[in-house]
C-alpha cells in the first residue's frame, strides 16, 4: 500500500483546515466549505479506498515509519502509520461521518458570522482524530490525543462571547487534563518497561511485562502490566467519558449542533474505546484491570442513561445516550469483546450523527428552540426530519435488523457470557440500560413531533400546567438555576419563535438521509464478518480464555445476521425495550398528568437525577474550593512566604543590609583607606611570618 496515499488521508483535511483558518476572509464563505469538503471528501474516498484493499484485495497490513521526528539517548520518535483492519474501519466511518456533518454545516451555520472558522476547526479536528487512529507508537497517538482535545476545547467554547461557553470549553479542557494525566503515566510506563515507544515492541513485550511487579512501598506491590492499563485507562475515562470524569460531556451541547455530532458520534468520545481495543495486547494479560473497565463502563452504561430521562433540552437528551453508549462500549471491552465494542463504535457512529443532526434539523425549524416542552406534533411540518429521527432512534434502541440491534444485543450477550469479576453486576446495568435508553428515546420522540402543539407563540409565552406535568417543572427550574442558554443567541435575537415550523433545506436534510440508510443497513450486511466472523484477525488480540463473543455466535447456524436478528424477537433484551416504549406512551403521550404521580413516588430519586447525582456541586463545591484553598495556602505560605519573602525579598534586604554596613568602610578619605591596608598588610605578613 502506497504511504502516499496514506499521507493524503490526514493531510488534505489539515490543509484545508489551515488555509480556511488563515485566508477566510480572502476565500470567503463559500470557498471555505469547497475546500474543507473537498479535502475531507477526498479523504474519505481513500479512506473505502484502503478498507476494499486492506479486507477485500487481502492487501498486506501496512506498519511503517514515515519520517523520524526526534532521536534522543537512542530513542526514535518517530511519525509512522499502523494501517491494519482496525484501522481501516476506523478511518472510514470518520471519514464518512465527517463529510456528513460537513455538508450540513452549510446550511446550520449559513447565518454565523464565524462561518469559516468553524469550517476550519472541523477539519483540524478530522485531522487529529485521524493521526491518532493511523498512528503505529504511543507518542503519534498522543499527538492525535491531544489534538482532538485542542479542537474540542476551541469548537465547545465556539460562540466565546457566551460566559456558559466559555464555562463548557474550560471545563472540558480541565477534564481531560485529569484523564490524561494517568494515560500519560501509562505511556511512561511503558516507555520504562521495553524502551520504545512503538507499538509493535510494546505488544510483543507484554508476556514479560505480565510477569513484571512494579513496588508500591516496602511491603506492597503492584502488577507492572495491572498499573500501565490501569493508567491508559484512565485517559480513555476522560477522552470517552466515563464516570466520574463524563461531566464534560452534556455541558459540550454549548457548542454548535454539527460539532455536537462530530464529538459524540466519530471523533473525541470514540478515541478513548479505539485506544483500549488497540492497547488489547496489553489489556489482556491483566484481568484486574479489564475488571476495573467492566464496572466503570456498566455503571456508566446504566446510570447516565437515567439522566436522560429528565432532561428536556433535546440535546441534553441525546448527549446523555451518548454517554450510555460509550458504556456499552466500554463494558464490551471489559470483557474482551473488543470486536463488538469497535463494532458499536461504528455503528452508533452513524445513528447518533443521524440523531444529533436530525436534532439540529429540529432546531432550526423551531427557529432555535431546544425546549422540548415547547414542540409536539411536528411530523407533520418536518416529515424527513421525523423519518430520519425515527431510524436513529429505532437503531438507538436496539431494534431487531436496525444497525444498534446487532451491535448492541451482541455486547450484552457478551457481558452475560462472561465470567470475569463484575460481569453479574455488569450484565444487569447494561440490562436495565435498554428499558432506559427505550424510556428516554421515545419520550423525546413523542414530546418532540407527536401531541399537542405547544409551539404556537401564545403556548410558548405559557404553556399550560396540565400540558407541563410537575415532574417536568422541577427539571425546568433546575435547568434555569444552571444558567442554560438558547443556542444561536444571535439568531434567537431575530427569529421569530411564534412562527409555524418549517422542514430544513436540502443541504441539512441530506446528510440525514446519507446517514439513515447505513443506521439501517449496514449492521446486517457486516455483523457476519466483524463480530461474529474473523475480521480483527491479527488485529486485535483476545486470548483463548477471554474469547466471549465465540460463545455467542455458537449457537447460530446459517446466515449469522439473520440468525441472530430473529433470535432477538424471543430475547428478554427485546421484551425490555418493548416495555420503556410503553412506558413513555403512556406517561409522555397518552397520560402525560402520570408523571405527577411519578414525581411524587419517585421523590428524592427524581431530585438526585434533576441534579446529575451532584457530581458538578461536588466538583465546584468540594473539589474546586479545596483546589482553591490548596492554592491559596500554597500562595501565602508557600510563594509569598517563602519565594517572594525568604528568597526574593529576604534576599534583597540582606544584601541591602550588608551593604549597608558596608558602606560605612567607604568614608572617602584617602588617609582612612591608607590605614586599612596598612592592617591589612601587617595581618598578612603575620600570617605568613608567625611559625604554626
Amino acid at each position: 500500500m502506497s504511504p502516499h496515499v496514506l499521507l493524503a488521508i490526514p493531510l488534505l483535511p489539515l490543509i484545508a483546515g489551515v488555509i480556511a483558518g488563515l485566508f477566510g476572509r480572502q476565500i470567503g464563505r463559500a470557498g471555505a466549505h469547497t475546500l474543507t469538503i473537498a479535502g475531507v471528501a477526498i479523504s474519505c474516498a481513500l479512506s473505502f479506498y484502503v478498507l476494499d484493499q486492506i479486507y477485500f484485495e487481502h492487501v498486506p497490513v501496512y506498519d511503517g515509519t514515515v519520517y523520524t521526528w526526534l532521536v534522543t539517548d537512542g530513542l526514535h520518535i518517530q511519525v509512522g502509520f499502523l494501517v491494519d483492519r482496525l484501522t481501516a474501519l476506523m478511518i472510514a466511518t470518520v471519514a464518512f461521518v465527517s463529510l456528513c456533518v460537513h455538508v450540513y454545516t452549510i446550511g446550520y451555520m449559513a447565518d454565523d458570522p464565524g462561518y469559516q472558522r468553524f469550517f476550519s476547526y472541523i477539519s483540524l479536528f478530522t485531522f487529529s482524530m485521524l493521526m491518532l487512529v493511523m498512528s503505529n507508537n504511543f507518542m503519534q497517538l498522543f499527538f492525535g490525543w491531544e489534538g482532538v482535545g485542542v479542537i474540542s476545547y476551541l469548537l465547545i467554547g465556539f460562540w466565546y462571547t457566551r460566559p456558559s461557553a466559555t464555562f463548557a470549553s474550560l471545563k472540558a479542557f480541565l477534564v481531560n487534563r485529569v484523564g490524561d494525566f494517568g494515560f500519560i503515566l501509562g505511556i511512561a510506563a511503558v516507555l520504562h518497561y521495553t524502551g520504545s515507544l512503538d507499538y509493535r515492541v510494546a505488544f510483543a513485550a507484554a508476556p514479560h511485562i505480565a510477569s513484571q511487579t512494579l513496588p508500591i512501598s516496602s511491603l506492597h506491590t503492584w502488577p507492572a502490566m495491572t498499573f500501565i492499563c490501569v493508567c491508559l485507562f484512565v485517559g480513555a475515562m476522560g477522552k470517552s467519558a466515563q464516570v466520574p470524569l463524563h461531566v464534560w460531556l452534556p455541558d459540550s451541547m454549548e457548542g454548535p449542533t454539527p460539532i455536537s455530532a462530530l464529538i459524540h458520534a466519530a471523533t473525541m468520545v470514540t478515541a478513548g474505546i479505539f485506544m483500549v481495543a488497540r492497547m488489547s495486547p496489553l489489556f489482556e494479560y491483566s484481568d484486574g484491570a479489564l475488571s476495573f473497565v467492566l464496572v466503570i463502563g456498566a455503571t456508566t452504561a446504566l446510570f447516565m442513561g437515567l439522566l436522560g430521562v429528565v432532561n428536556n433540552d433535546i440535546k441534553r437528551v441525546i448527549a446523555y445516550s451518548t454517554l450510555s453508549q460509550l458504556g456499552y462500549m466500554t463494558a464490551a471491552l471489559g470483557v474482551s469483546a473488543y470486536g463488538g465494542a469497535i463494532f458499536h463504535l461504528m455503528t452508533h457512529a452513524f445513528f447518533k450523527a443521524l440523531l444529533f443532526l436530525a436534532a439540529g434539523s429540529v432546531i432550526i425549524g423551531m427557529h432555535h428552540e431546544q425546549d422540548m416542552r415547547k414542540m409536539g406534533g411536528l411530523a407533520k411540518h418536518m416529515p424527513w426530519t421525523a423519518a430520519t429521527f425515527w431510524v436513529g432512534a429505532l437503531a438507538l434502541c436496539g431494534t431487531p435488523f436496525f444497525s444498534g440491534y446487532y451491535s448492541k444485543d451482541a455486547i450484552i450477550e457478551a457481558v452475560h457470557a462472561s465470567h470475569r469479576w463484575g460481569a453479574t453486576y455488569a450484565y444487569w446495568c447494561v440490562l436495565c440500560g435498554v428499558f432506559v435508553t427505550a424510556l428516554y428515546t421515545f419520550r423525546m420522540i413523542f414530546l418532540t413531533f407527536y401531541g399537542p402543539e405547544r409551539f404556537r407563540s401564545q403556548e410558548a409565552r405559557a404553556i399550560p400546567a396540565e400540558a407541563t406535568p410537575s415532574f417536568e417543572r422541577e427539571t425546568e427550574v433546575h435547568e434555569e438555576e444552571e444558567g442554560h442558554a438558547e443556542e444561536h443567541d444571535h439568531h434567537a435575537a431575530s427569529g421569530d419563535h411564534g412562527a409555524a415550523p418549517h422542514e430544513s433545506p436540502w443541504v441539512v436534510v441530506g446528510p440525514l438521509v446519507a446517514l439513515a440508510i447505513p443506521s439501517l443497513v449496514i449492521g446486517a450486511l457486516t455483523a457476519g464478518v466483524v463480530i461474529f466472523g474473523h475480521y480483527f484477525d491479527g488485529s486485535i488480540l483476545v486470548l483463548p480464555r477471554n474469547d466471549v463473543m465465540h460463545e455467542v455466535a455458537a449457537g447460530l447456524h446459517g446466515p449469522l445476521w439473520l440468525m441472530f436478528a430473529l433470535r432477538g424477537f424471543v430475547s428478554p433484551v427485546f421484551w425490555v425495550a418493548v416495555a420503556g416504549f410503553l412506558t413513555a406512551w403512556i406517561f409522555f403521550l397518552w397520560r402525560p398528568s402520570l408523571a405527577d404521580a411519578a414525581a411524587r413516588a419517585l421523590g428524592p430519586l427524581h431530585r438526585l437525577l434533576v441534579q446529575k447525582y451532584y457530581f458538578d456541586w461536588i466538583n465546584e463545591n468540594i473539589i474546586a474550593a479545596g483546589a482553591r484553598l490548596v492554592g491559596a495556602g500554597l500562595w501565602r505560605g508557600g510563594d509569598q512566604a517563602v519565594i517572594d519573602g525568604a528568597m526574593v525579598n529576604g534576599t534583597a534586604t540582606t544584601i541591602g543590609r550588608i551593604g549597608g554596613v558596608l558602606r560605612l568602610i567607604q568614608s572617602g578619605y584617602l588617609y582612612s583607606y591608607a590605614f586599612w591596608m596598612i592592617i591589612g598588610l601587617v595581618v598578612l605578613v603575620g600570617w605568613f611570618l608567625l611559625p604554626i
